[in-house]
C-alpha cells in the first residue's frame, strides 16, 4: 500500500493467468518443483493483497503428460487428452496448497467432475469466489479432448468477464518475437501486435483457436516472462512488460 494508505489502482480489476505445466517443472523439466510453484504463488498473493485484483488461473499439465505426445506414440488422441486433463488437476492442487500456505483462500474448479478434490466448474460460482477475494484455479481443460489449455484460458477468461488474459511463458522469452530468439539472434521483440498479425504471420503466442476467441470478444492478451520477478505486478500497474496482443 502507498504512504497515504490508499490501495494502488490496477490496470484491470479481474485477470486470468495462464500457466503452462512446464513452468511448474523448473529446470528439471518434469514433475513439480516446489520452489518454482512457491515463487509463482508469492507473486499472486502480492497482487491480490496490494492491488486487490481478482485472480483466476488456468493451469496446463505438460510437466506430467502431454496429450499430443501420447497421440504421436500411437495412443488414441482423445484418451491421451483426457490423461492430460487429469495432469492439470494435479498441478492445480499443488498450486492451491502453496497459495493457502501463504494465507490466500483458493478454490479449484474442474471441468472433469471429481468431487473429493475439486468443485465442478460452475461459472456463477467461480465469479462469486472471485468477488469474495478467493483465487480460482480452473483445472481439467475444457472437459473435452482436442482443445488446448490455451483455448481453455481464453474461454474461461471470456466467461468470467476478465479484463485481460495474461499468458506466462517459462522458456526465457519475454514476449512475442518475429522469430524464435533462441535460434535466430536477429529476431526482434514486438511490444504490441494485433490478433490478425499473430494469426497471419504464425507468430509464437497461443494456438489459433484461443487467439480467435480472444479477438471475437475483444479480450487483450499479454504474453510475458512468468519467471521474471515482479512481472505480474508490473503489468497490472501499467508497466510495459512482454507483448500486448489486441
Amino acid at each position: 500500500m502507498s504512504d497515504s494508505g490508499k490501495r494502488p489502482k490496477a490496470r484491470w480489476s479481474r485477470v486470468l493467468l495462464k500457466l503452462s505445466g512446464e513452468a511448474f517443472a523448473g529446470a528439471g523439466g518434469y514433475g513439480i518443483d516446489g520452489g518454482v510453484v512457491a515463487g509463482i504463488a508469492r507473486q499472486l498473493v502480492d497482487v491480490r493483497r496490494d492491488l486487490g485484483v481478482e485472480v483466476a488461473i488456468v493451469v496446463g499439465g505438460g510437466n506430467i503428460w502431454r496429450g499430443l505426445s501420447g497421440a504421436g506414440a500411437g495412443m488414441d488422441r482423445a484418451q491421451a487428452d483426457y490423461m492430460g486433463m487429469l495432469a492439470t488437476v494435479i498441478n492445480a492442487l499443488a498450486l492451491q496448497d502453496t497459495l493457502e500456505q501463504l494465507g490466500q483462500p483458493t478454490r479449484v474448479q474442474s471441468a472433469i467432475h471429481m468431487a473429493q478434490v475439486a468443485e465442478p466448474y460452475i461459472r456463477r460460482r467461480a465469479i462469486r469466489h472471485l468477488e469474495k477475494g478467493r483465487v480460482v484455479i480452473f483445472a481439467g481443460g475444457t472437459g473435452n479432448p482436442f482443445f488446448t489449455t490455451d483455448t481453455t484460458a481464453a474461454l474461461r477468461a471470456v466467461e468470467i468477464e476478465a479484463g485481460v488474459l495474461l499468458k506466462g511463458t517459462h522458456s526465457g522469452t519475454d514476449g512475442i518475437y518475429t522469430d524464435d530468439p533462441r535460434t535466430n539472434p536477429s529476431a526482434t521483440k514486438l511490444d504490441e501486435v494485433t490478433y490478425l498479425d499473430v494469426l497471419n504471420q504464425g507468430l509464437r503466442a497461443m494456438d489459433s483457436t484461443a487467439i480467435t476467441l480472444c479477438m471475437d470478444n475483444g479480450l487483450p492478451i499479454v504474453m510475458f516472462d512468468l519467471m521474471g520477478e515482479g512481472n505480474i505486478r508490473s503489468i497490472l500497474e501499467g508497466g510495459r512488460v512482454g507483448t500486448l496482443v489486441h
